[in-house]
């Protein structure tokens, strides 16, 4: 709406001092011509606005006007929870809500506090997904976060991990939570049971008109610890005893992350099982099937020694690999 626009560039202005139509234009994601007419109807409505001309100029406030003006809406508001996560909101649909609120935030400030945000937001940022991995494709999450919000029921199109594809089926959704860069609707299925969906694998969406009522006592935070806690035990299948060259050590903690960093804290000297400067360590892996795979990442910098039934699955996709690029 253009009274939000003319607020947000009325904030703009009185947040940063002076600025050029085009930063204001990128800003407010409108075109010059645009800003242009819009400091026109402030000026038109008795906003104090000047134009500085020349190389250096701008559009800037007379000094020591400022407006109070800066009730939030609701999204608004509420948008100021993912303050920290500037895209997670725009997946959201919030990012206009977001920009407008921290505007209205920082006019309603004393000064000394509103630098000090400032100040915050020029030295902190976070991002969310991991590097080296495009995003989820989400063209549903909207939608799914309105329901979320209304407290209404999905209709649901979704491919399990397996490929296998159910269609039709009603959720109650509970709650969205954002890990390592992938999103997850935790949703309550027809046999009433809590579970957690990928955003992603879901083909389509339908709002219906009726809506639900959220079990008693749920909260998301504490299930989603709890559900977390449960997924990382079940996937720790067994242990891998490995041999690791000094690079390999510096590379188990980036495959592994955490589980790494336990391994190497009980790592020993390898000794006569291995070259001078190699060590042994206690890796806690998932099945078989996956850890050949992860454990191949670490190329000649690691040998597996136990179990053997693992040392044997190595070494038979390491010669099929010979072969093939034989």
């Amino acid at each position: 709406m253009r009274a939000d626009r003319l607020l947000s560039l009325l904030l703009l202005l009185q947040n940063r001092g002076r600025m050029t139509a085009p930063q204001l234009a990128a800003e407010l994601e409108v075109s010059v011509r645009t800003v242009h007419r819009d400091i026109e109807a402030l000026g038109a409505s008795g906003v104090p606005v000047h134009a500085d001309r020349g190389p250096a100029g701008g559009y800037r406030l007379m000094d020591g006007y400022r407006t109070r003006l800066t009730g939030l809406t609701d999204a608004q508001a509420g948008s100021l929870f993912l303050a920290g996560a500037p895209g997670p909101a725009r997946e959201l649909g919030l990012g206009a809500d977001l920009a407008a609120a921290q505007l209205k935030l920082q006019a309603a400030l004393p000064a000394a506090l509103a630098e000090r945000a400032r100040r915050l937001q020029d030295r902190f940022h976070l991002d969310a997904p991991a590097w080296f991995r495009d995003a989820d494709p989400v063209p549903h999450l909207a939608r799914i976060a309105q329901a979320v919000w209304d407290q209404r029921v999905l209709l649901t199109h979704y491919r399990r991990w397996s490929g296998e594809e159910r269609a039709g089926r009603p959720l109650h959704p509970l709650g969205l939570v954002l890990k390592g860069g992938i999103w997850y609707l935790v949703a309550r299925a027809a046999d009433e049971r809590v579970r957690s969906y990928r955003v992603s694998r879901f083909l389509a969406v339908e709002t219906a008109e009726e809506g639900f009522e959220r079990p008693a006592g749920f909260e998301l935070a504490a299930y989603w610890t709890e559900s977390a806690r449960r997924m990382e035990a079940a996937t720790r299948q067994g242990t891998a005893r490995l041999l690791l060259s000094p690079r390999g050590r510096r590379l188990l903690p980036m495959q592994f992350g955490a589980a790494g960093d336990r391994a190497l804290a009980g790592a020993v000297p390898a000794g006569p099982a291995g070259p001078e400067g190699w060590v042994r360590v206690d890796l806690e892996i998932e099945s078989e099937a996956v850890a050949v795979g992860d454990l191949l990442r670490l190329g000649t910098e690691a040998e597996v020694l136990a179990p053997p039934e693992l040392r044997r699955a190595v070494a038979a996709t390491v010669a099929a690999l010979a072969a093939r690029y034989g």
